[in-house]
């Protein structure tokens, strides 16, 4: 059989075939890329406090407060104009807002309590395990064995990170002070994740996405007047990129990337943020996990890839 026509010769030759393929592996390398940039983000603190006497409170704030009008921007533009349809629903944004502004300063001042690889690991592989028992708690959701065995392991997998990098008899001051405060993080994301759960299969993500970090920079609006921002040509520099880089971009790059994705693999891949972080905090950081840290970290991977690529 020859083809005939420019159709037929494309069916004949599998290019529609090859287009779709191509098609969701874009889809997927723009999730890629997205949890890359996000696994810069407590890197980027480091650099920040490193050169500038910003706390990690209003380093949150100018985070979401840069975020937020490129958010706008970017879901006026692909999405079309923002509306919020009834009361409940500003009532989810509102909740889910707030708990966007809070988990920014807990994950920064965290992240400088701790080190970039342990802080990171913590507040991002905990919120899915917590988001997990925040379903169950207020939107009823079933927490099946698998559900309950990857719980058990990540468990089990915080608390070896925790006294891995230093053992339980010399732990630093403040350090479990710092687990603490990405544990809360990592519970404030799960609560914003629980709060435009349905509200984010019936509106547009991006829209969405706008209004939270609008109310988040709306809550940690008053740190200004416990703190003014001061920081050098290379501190604002680190600051834009840390608002727009791997928060307004990634959060645009992942949603888009989602439409051709299947969960179950955008789960897989967004793993690669904390990988990112860690290996940015082990390499350029001199953050260390020990023995007993690294196998702690791989089960709390493991305990997140268990929960992620449920059907």
């Amino acid at each position: 059989m020859t083809p005939t026509s420019g159709r037929d010769a494309a069916r004949f030759f599998g290019i529609g075939t090859l287009r779709a393929v191509v098609y969701r592996g874009m889809g997927a390398l723009l999730i890629v890329v997205a949890a890359v940039t996000w696994g810069t983000t407590g890197a980027t603190m480091k650099l920040v406090a490193a050169g500038s006497p910003l706390s990690p409170l209003i380093v949150g704030f100018l985070r979401v407060a840069i975020a937020a009008p490129c958010l706008w921007l970017i879901a006026r533009w692909l999405e079309g104009p923002i509306q919020v349809s009834s009361r409940r629903d500003w009532s989810r944004l509102l909740v889910a807002g707030v708990a966007m502004g809070l988990y920014q300063p807990l994950y920064f001042w965290g992240v400088a309590m701790t080190s970039v690889a342990v802080g990171s690991l913590i507040a991002i592989c905990s919120a899915p395990l917590l988001i997990t028992v925040l379903a169950a708690l207020f939107l009823g959701e079933r927490i099946d064995t698998r559900t309950w065995t990857a719980l058990l392991v990540g468990i089990t997998g915080t608390a070896m990170l925790t006294l891995g990098p230093h053992g339980l008899t010399k732990l630093p001051p403040g350090f479990l002070a710092g687990v603490a405060l990405e544990l809360g993080a990592g519970l404030c994301y799960a609560g914003y994740a629980v709060a435009v759960k349905d509200l984010i299969e019936r509106a547009p993500p991006l829209s969405t996405a706008a209004v939270t970090f609008s109310i988040a920079a709306l809550t940690l609006l008053p740190l200004l007047f416990v703190e003014w921002p001061v920081a050098s040509a290379r501190g604002w520099a680190l600051l834009l990129y840390l608002g727009l880089v791997p928060t307004a971009i990634a959060y645009a790059l992942y949603t888009n990337g989602l439409r051709t994705t299947r969960v179950t693999v955008s789960g897989v891949l967004g793993l690669l943020e904390p990988l990112t972080a860690t290996l940015l905090g082990v390499l350029f950081f001199g953050d260390r996990l020990g023995q007993v840290g690294v196998v702690g970290a791989a089960l709390l991977l493991v305990a997140v890839l268990g929960l992620t690529t449920r059907r």
